[in-house]
């Protein structure tokens, strides 16, 4: 049930809410003025001595905003970036052609259909050969980010994928990982598929994170996200233990064995698994309330069967909420108040 009908209805009749947090930024001029053939674009790159980074954004995405006002403002991260890469910009309901380095014909927005993506902004580093060599699904914040670019730079994806590469980088903390009343003491995560009516959410996070400490503290604590949360079977892990687990589909591992095989490079990461054990979705960048939110009613509605592109099903979900007569504040990190 979307999280708005669980209250009650203390909205005027009639009043159709605000659509609060949208928010544009202009790329760098930095960025490559591309044809979008991306087989030139490669070969070009590559003989300067760097590669491509495909930046995939949309018009009001906050995230993309902090991604080039925080990241890419960033005068020792654009320099690294600069000297290292060729950035294009696709819009991801755009219309432009996009020729891509197999030679196959696209428009940005069935490019961006053909890549799935969900998330915005999505980066896609493409190795000489045109082939990835990394993929961020949203937005790092800076540290996370600098990562990934010395992952690409120094050109590991030979070598080691980057969840091991980040894990070995990331500091496990001396603390512990903030609790909440509705994680499951459960290692056995197949025993936990029986209802089909509640997936499984699996939180892979690190002591002392920082982002970490936002999601508790900010986003699991506001009302209307407890609702959601609680309606599925969760658990949480450090994403760094040697606790021996079973996995959805049957398999015995280990937390860390598990997490680097899921390619978990971000704390806090949460992939969600349906009844039959098989991954629907996941958060492995960082969101705040609305679009958490989104991601649970989404899994919740099982509407991963009949809308595949997660971004349409958020607009349609900001546009029930508003015709019920709340705010859609989707930077914001309070949704409404009872």
């Amino acid at each position: 049930m979307l999280f708005f009908f669980c209250q009650p209805l203390l909205a005027s009749e009639g009043k159709i809410g605000d659509f609060l947090g949208a928010k544009s930024a202009e790329k760098p001029e930095w960025f490559k003025e591309s044809f979008l053939e991306f087989e030139e674009d490669v070969a070009e790159a590559a003989a300067e001595g760097r590669r491509v980074m495909l930046y995939f954004y949309q018009d009001g995405c906050p995230y993309c905003a902090r991604l080039i006002e925080e990241n890419f403002a960033d005068p020792a991260m654009r320099d690294y970036i600069i000297k290292h890469f060729d950035g294009i910009t696709l819009n991801m309901w755009g219309d432009r052609e996009v020729v891509s380095v197999s030679g196959q014909d696209f428009t940005e927005k069935t490019f961006a259909r053909a890549l799935k993506v969900q998330y915005t902004p999505t980066l896609v580093f493409l190795d000489e050969a045109g082939k990835v060599a990394l993929r961020l699904n949203g937005y790092y914040p800076p540290r996370d980010f600098r990562a990934a670019l010395d992952y690409v730079v120094q050109k590991r994806e030979r070598e080691q994928s980057f969840a091991d590469f980040r894990l070995a980088r990331l500091d496990a903390g001396s603390g512990k990982l903030i609790d909440q009343d509705f994680f499951l003491e459960q290692t056995n995560l197949q025993a936990l598929l029986g209802d089909a009516d509640r997936p499984l959410a699996v939180y892979f996070e690190t002591a002392d994170c920082a982002e970490c400490s936002i999601m508790h503290e900010r986003i699991l604590t506001d009302g209307p996200t407890r609702k959601l949360v609680i309606q599925a079977s969760n658990v949480q892990f450090d994403l760094s233990s040697s606790t021996a687990l079973t996995t959805p589909d049957g398999r015995r591992s280990t937390v860390r064995e598990w997490a680097t095989e899921l390619g978990i490079a971000y704390t806090p990461s949460v992939v969600f698994f349906d009844a039959a054990g098989k991954e629907v979705m996941r958060i492995d960048a960082f969101l705040k309330t609305f679009h958490f939110q989104s991601v649970y009613d989404y899994v919740l509605e099982k509407a991963y069967l009949t809308q595949p592109q997660f971004q349409r099903y958020i607009e349609a979900r900001a546009d029930r909420i508003r015709e019920a007569g709340y705010d859609a504040d989707i930077w914001g990190y309070e949704s409404f108040h009872e």
